[in-house]
């Protein structure tokens, strides 16, 4: 079974002088688990939105996804060894507390909550109190590095965005997750959000830092319909336009999906993937999982983007397909 195998990289040699970091970084991105195995459900629990998603998973989704290829792209990961690796959301279906415990579980085994970064998903908060319960349980790895102590923690309304520096790789980690009506899947940033995310995009500015945005929700209009879209992507994009961001990394959208998005301060890589445990209905929405291979070069940045997508014949990841981008430094 092949595993990480990267195009040979641009000779470098020529990076600028003082970088704040020459070699290379790997980050791998992994989104929608979607674990609702293993679980006991009562009656009780499917109040309101939950018995939908119940329904849901009941008729069609038990059987698309598969705790076995949850455990194949685990061992796949611990074979590459990133650097780090970025969960954008929907560890669970139903929010319910055993799910938040599983996926705890699953967290632990994937890696130090110092190299797994994970941000939640609109199915992590069908209910806000569940969602704050069973946030606490995920705590370490989604806290900044400068984090309040646990107790401060679990009662803080206030926790996003959440910021993890790792060499020259800025983790800036946005919570797009909030209970909605029934039928409805939008995600919303909010204000405050916003605000804290200026102020952070402003300290780095001039840092020579490859900026990484993780978000559930996808942040351009054209990859999700109306009923599951990021209500204020508009305001998001003002902010990337005005200071820049090299890499937005989300889920959301079940499908495999890269794109550019360019505005006045720069070139700025999109890139979703699809459920890590599903079989896949079409090739765009099979299990994979990508390796950002992160390095500077003069003038700016080169990505070496690996893709690993899931056999389901053999129950293995192989790489499919590699991308090269490079980009120029932030204007900013």
């Amino acid at each position: 079974m092949p595993l990480y195998d990267p195009p040979p990289a641009q000779d470098d040699s020529r990076t600028d002088i003082g970088l704040v970091a020459r070699t290379r970084f790997l980050l791998a991105h992994v989104s929608d688990p979607h674990m609702a195995w293993r679980c006991r459900v009562s009656w009780r629990d499917l109040i309101g939105k939950r018995i939908l998603g119940y329904l849901g998973w009941r008729l069609r989704r038990c059987a698309e996804h598969r705790e076995e290829i949850l455990t194949a792209l685990r061992e796949d990961l611990a074979r590459i060894a990133p650097d780090h690796i970025a969960v954008t959301g929907d560890l669970t279906h139903l929010g319910l507390s055993q799910e938040f415990e599983n996926a705890r579980r699953w967290l632990e085994r994937l890696g130090d909550p110092s190299q797994v970064t994970v941000v939640p998903g609109n199915h992590d908060a069908y209910t806000g109190a569940d969602r704050h319960r069973g946030f606490v349980l995920w705590q370490s790895y989604m806290a900044s590095d400068d984090s309040h102590p646990p107790e401060r923690w679990a009662g803080s309304p206030n926790l996003f965005p959440t910021v993890r520096l790792r060499g020259s790789v800025l983790l800036i980690g946005v919570n797009t997750a909030h209970p909605t009506p029934p039928h409805l899947a939008t995600g919303t940033i909010g204000n405050f959000q916003l605000r804290r995310l200026e102020s952070i995009l402003k300290a780095a500015a001039g840092r020579r830092l490859f900026r990484v945005i993780l978000i559930h929700h996808p942040p351009l209009a054209d990859i999700v319909s109306h009923r599951k879209r990021l209500t204020d992507a508009s305001a998001l994009q003002c902010l990337i336009g005005r200071y820049g961001i090299e890499m937005i990394l989300h889920g959301h959208s079940h499908k495999h999906t890269h794109r550019i998005l360019k505005t006045a301060s720069g070139t700025t890589l999109v890139a979703g993937m699809p459920s890590a445990s599903a079989l896949g209905r079409t090739p765009e929405r099979r299990a994979r999982y990508a390796i950002h291979d992160i390095r500077p070069v003069c003038g700016g940045w080169q990505v070496v983007t690996t893709e690993r997508v899931y056999a389901a014949v053999g129950n293995y990841f192989f790489t499919e397909a590699h991308r090269c981008m490079h980009m120029a430094s932030s204007k900013h």
